[in-house]
C-alpha cells in the first residue's frame, strides 16, 4: 500500500501547477491512497502521463488522464460538492465513450469490423484530445502486459492491433504506432516475432544508432553541395517487416527497406539533384528505383524511391520528395495510412483525422517555442456527417446522417429491409421513421415474407434518408407488372389527395405540368416514388387556378402592394387595392403554395379563400364585383390548419403526436380527442396547428399516418 501511495503521489506531481483545482487534486489523491477502485496501477498511470508529456499534451489532457484513473471520479466529486470544469468533464465523457467501444470489442470477439470500431470511437468523442489519452494509456498497459493473465493479455493485444495502432498510424504518431504494433505482434504471434527478431542483424537500438550515423553522413554531403533539405529516418519495426513479407511473399533477405531515410526539398529539380547525390554517395540497387514523380501512383502519391548499399554494406531505402508532396501524402487524398490499410475514403473522417494531425504538428512547433499549453482550446467543431449504429451482436453499421431504422435494415441486407416490420432501439420499440444517433443498438423485427410499402418511397413520409435504400425499394416495385403499379399508384394518389382535401377524378390537367405523357404513366411514377402526391396536388391546384376577374374599380390599377395582415396570417399581395386589412378565411384555411382568391367583405377587409371553397363560391355568386385577385407575398408566416386523425386508442399516442409536431417545427394550437368504441377502442383527434406551407402540411400528414396505431390523418 505504501508503494502504491507513493506511486499515485508521483503521478499527481507530474501535473503542471494549476492543471487541477486544489480541492479536486486533494480528493483524488486521498481516494487513491485510501484504496478506492483505480483503472490502472500507479506505474501504468505514471507512464501514461510521461507519454502524453512527450506528445506535448496540454495540462487539461494530463489532468483528465489522471482523473479518469479513479473509478467514478465524477460521482465522488459531486458527493464532495466539487464542481468539475466543463472542459475536463467533456474529456472524461470522451473516455467513457471509448470504454464502451472497448467493451463492444471485448464482448463480441473483435476483429470482425475493426474499421467500424475505429469510426465509432472517433464519432462518439466530442473532443479529439481523448484519442491521445486512450493511445497513451493503451501503450502503457501493453508495456506492462506481462503481469496479466493469458486471456487478458490476448484480449488487450487484439484491441491494440485492431483499434489503437491504426489510430496512431492515422494521426502520424509514429513512435506510438510502431511500439503498439510490435507489442501486439509479440503477444499474438510470438513465434513469428521471434523468428524475425533473430533474423535481424542488430537490435532496434543498434539499428537506430545506424540510422543516426547515416543521417549525419547524408546531411554533411547535402550541406557540401549547398542543398537545403530536411532529413529524417527510421528503422523498420518487426511487425511492419512481417506484413511486407506476407504482402510480397519475400524472405527477409530480399527486403531492402529495413532501414529508410526521407529527404524533403523545396522543388522537383532539387529532388533529382538529391537523387544524383545519394547515388554518388552509396552504390544504388537498380531494380529498386521507382520514379513516382514522373509516374504518380493511381492515388496521386508522388515521390522518388531508391535503394542503396549504405555504410557497413547494409541496404538502405531513400525517399525523396518536395514538402508539398509530403504534406499531400500525409494529410491529403493519398494519405499514407489509407495506402497501408487499403479501402476507400470517407470525407468526414478524413477531415477529422487531418485536423487532428495538424493540431499535433502545431503542438510540436509550439512546444519548441516554449508554449506551456500548445493544445489549449482544441475542441472538435467538425460536423460528423455519418452515423455509426450497432447490431445486436455489436457490429458497427456505417450510415449517412439522418438515417432511419429502415435505412439500417436495408444496410444489413436488402431482404432484411423488404421484410422489416418494426424495430427496437436500445431495447425500446420505435417507429420505422426513427432517426438514428451514433452508438445506438438496433434490432430489426422482420416478417416471413418481403412486403415493402410504397409509402417508404415518399420523401415526405420520412421512412428512408438513404438514396441507396430508396433505390432498393424502387427496384422491388419495378419488378411488378405495369397493371399492378397503376392500381397501386391510383390508390396511393387518391388516398393522399383525399387526405389533403383535394378529391380529383380527372388527372389530365396535371399531365403537361409534370411532363408526363399519360395518366397511366403518372400513376406508375407515383407508385415507384418518381413523383410525390404533393407534386401532383400542386400541379392540379395550379391548373385549377381561376383567371383574374375584372377589377372592381374603373381607374387604372396601381402597382401591386403588399398589404398588412392581421397577426399571424402572413403577407398577401392584392392587385389594385392598397391599405386593406387582409385575413385568412377560417372556412377553408388556405396555405402558402395553394391557389388563393380574395373577397372584399363589408367590415373585415379582404378575406382570402381557396378557389374551391364552398363559402367563397356562394359569396362570389351573389356579388362577383367583390372578388379580387390575390397572391402570396414573399414574406410568409405559419398559417392555421385543422387536421382530423383517427387512430387506435393506445398508450403514449398523444405523446408521439406532439413529439412529431416538435420534430417538424409545427406549432400546436389546440387538440381535442373523442373516444368511440366500435369493434375495439378508437379515438378521433381534432388538431389545430400552424404550418408554413402546403408542402409542410403534406409532410406532416404523411408522418402522422406512419405513427403506430394511426389509421388516417387528413385535412379537416
Amino acid at each position: 500500500m505504501a508503494h502504491a501511495s507513493a506511486g499515485f503521489s508521483d503521478a499527481l506531481a507530474r501535473l503542471p501547477a494549476g492543471a487541477l483545482p486544489a480541492p479536486l487534486a486533494q480528493l483524488w489523491l486521498a481516494r487513491a491512497q485510501a484504496g478506492a477502485p483505480m483503472r490502472d496501477r500507479p506505474e501504468v498511470l505514471v507512464d501514461t502521463l510521461a507519454i502524453l508529456t512527450s506528445l506535448n499534451a496540454d495540462p487539461e489532457v494530463l489532468a483528465a488522464a489522471l482523473l479518469d484513473a479513479l473509478v467514478d471520479v465524477e460521482a465522488l466529486a459531486a458527493e464532495a460538492g466539487i464542481t468539475l470544469p466543463e472542459r475536463l468533464r467533456t474529456l472524461l465523457e470522451g473516455q467513457r465513450a471509448a470504454s464502451r467501444v472497448w467493451a463492444l470489442h471485448r464482448d463480441h470477439g473483435g476483429g470482425r469490423n475493426p474499421e467500424g470500431m475505429r469510426r465509432l470511437l472517433l464519432a462518439l468523442v466530442r473532443d479529439l484530445r481523448v484519442v491521445l489519452i486512450v493511445l497513451a494509456r493503451q501503450l502503457s498497459r501493453m508495456r506492462a502486459a506481462a503481469r496479466l493473465s493469458d486471456t487478458e493479455r490476448l484480449a488487450l493485444a487484439r484491441m491494440t492491433r485492431d483499434i489503437h495502432a491504426p489510430l496512431a498510424n492515422r494521426l502520424g504518431i509514429w513512435q506510438l504506432k510502431w511500439e503498439l504494433e510490435d507489442l501486439a505482434f509479440r503477444i499474438l504471434q510470438p513465434a513469428d516475432y521471434q523468428r524475425i527478431a533473430q533474423s535481424l542483424d542488430d537490435s532496434r537500438a543498434g539499428r537506430e544508432r545506424y540510422i543516426a550515423a547515416v543521417l549525419a553522413q547524408l546531411r554533411e554531403a547535402l550541406a557540401a553541395q549547398g542543398v537545403q533539405a530536411d532529413v529524417a529516418g527510421r528503422p523498420k519495426h518487426i511487425y511492419s517487416i512481417w506484413k511486407k513479407m506476407q504482402r510480397k511473399g519475400l524472405p527477409i533477405e530480399e527486403l531492402y527497406d529495413l532501414r529508410a531515410v526521407r529527404v524533403l526539398v523545396e522543388d522537383i529539380p532539387a529532388c533529382y539533384a538529391v537523387l544524383g547525390l545519394v547515388h554518388a554517395l552509396w552504390v544504388p540497387i537498380p531494380s529498386e528505383f521507382d520514379d513516382y514523380i514522373a509516374r504518380p501512383k493511381p492515388n496521386g502519391y508522388r515521390s522518388l524511391h531508391t535503394a542503396v548499399i549504405g555504410p557497413e554494406g547494409k541496404t538502405l531505402e531513400v525517399q525523396i520528395r518536395t514538402r508539398e508532396m509530403h504534406a499531400q501524402s500525409e494529410l491529403g487524398v493519398a494519405a499514407h495510412w489509407r495506402y497501408k490499410e487499403g479501402g476507400g475514403g470517407d470525407a468526414a473522417m478524413d477531415r477529422r483525422i487531418a485536423w487532428m494531425r495538424k493540431l499535433l504538428e502545431q503542438a510540436a512547433e509550439a512546444a519548441g517555442e516554449g508554449d506551456p499549453s500548445p493544445l489549449q482550446g482544441i475542441d472538435s467543431e467538425l460536423v460528423e456527417d455519418r452515423v455509426y449504429a450497432l447490431t445486436p451482436k455489436g457490429e458497427v453499421v456505417d450510415l449517412p446522417q439522418g438515417a432511419t431504422v429502415l435505412d439500417f435494415a436495408y444496410a444489413i441486407h436488402t431482404m432484411v429491409g423488404h421484410r422489416c416490420r418494426g424495430a427496437k432501439v436500445d431495447g425500446r420499440i420505435v417507429p420505422l421513421t426513427h432517426v438514428l444517433r451514433t452508438g445506438e443498438r438496433v434490432e430489426i423485427l422482420t416478417g416471413k415474407t418481403p412486403e415493402p410499402r410504397r409509402d417508404w418511397l415518399q420523401p415526405s413520409a420520412g421512412f428512408l434518408a438513404s438514396s441507396r435504400s430508396r433505390e432498393k425499394v424502387r427496384s422491388w416495385f419495378n419488378k411488378l407488372d405495369r397493371a399492378h403499379n397503376i392500381e397501386e399508384g391510383r390508390a396511393l394518389l387518391e388516398r393522399d389527395l383525399r387526405r389533403l382535401g383535394l378529391a380529383h377524378a380527372d388527372l389530365a390537367p396535371a399531365l403537361a405540368r409534370l411532363n408526363v405523357s399519360s395518366e397511366e404513366d403518372l400513376l406508375v411514377a407515383v407508385a415507384l416514388g418518381d413523383l410525390t402526391s404533393t407534386q401532383v396536388a400542386r400541379a392540379l391546384q395550379e391548373a385549377d387556378k381561376p383567371a383574374s376577374p375584372p377589377e372592381p374599380t374603373p381607374p387604372a390599377a396601381p402597382p401591386r402592394a403588399a398589404v398588412s395582415t392581421t397577426p399571424g396570417t402572413g403577407v398577401v399581395t392584392v392587385q389594385g387595392v392598397d391599405n386593406l386589412l387582409v385575413q385568412m378565411a377560417r372556412c377553408c384555411q388556405p396555405l402558402p403554395g395553394e391557389p388563393i382568391i380574395g373577397y372584399l367583405t363589408r367590415t373585415r377587409g379582404v378575406s382570402v379563400h381557396r378557389p374551391d371553397c364552398a363559402a367563397f363560391l356562394r359569396l362570389a355568386g351573389k356579388e362577383p364585383a367583390r372578388v379580387l385577385p390575390v397572391d402570396w407575398g414573399r414574406t410568409q408566416t405559419a398559417q392555421a390548419v385543422t387536421l382530423r386523425i383517427e387512430a387506435v386508442d393506445r398508450k403514449w399516442l398523444i405523446k408521439d403526436i406532439t413529439t412529431l409536431l416538435a420534430q417538424l417545427g409545427v406549432h400546436l394550437q389546440g387538440l381535442h380527442t373523442e373516444t368511440a368504441r366500435r369493434g375495439g377502442a378508437r379515438v378521433q383527434i381534432r388538431l389545430q396547428a400552424r404550418v408554413m406551407d402546403f408542402e409542410q402540411l403534406g409532410t406532416l400528414l404523411a408522418r402522422l399516418e406512419s405513427l403506430p396505431g394511426v389509421e388516417s390523418a387528413r385535412r379537416a
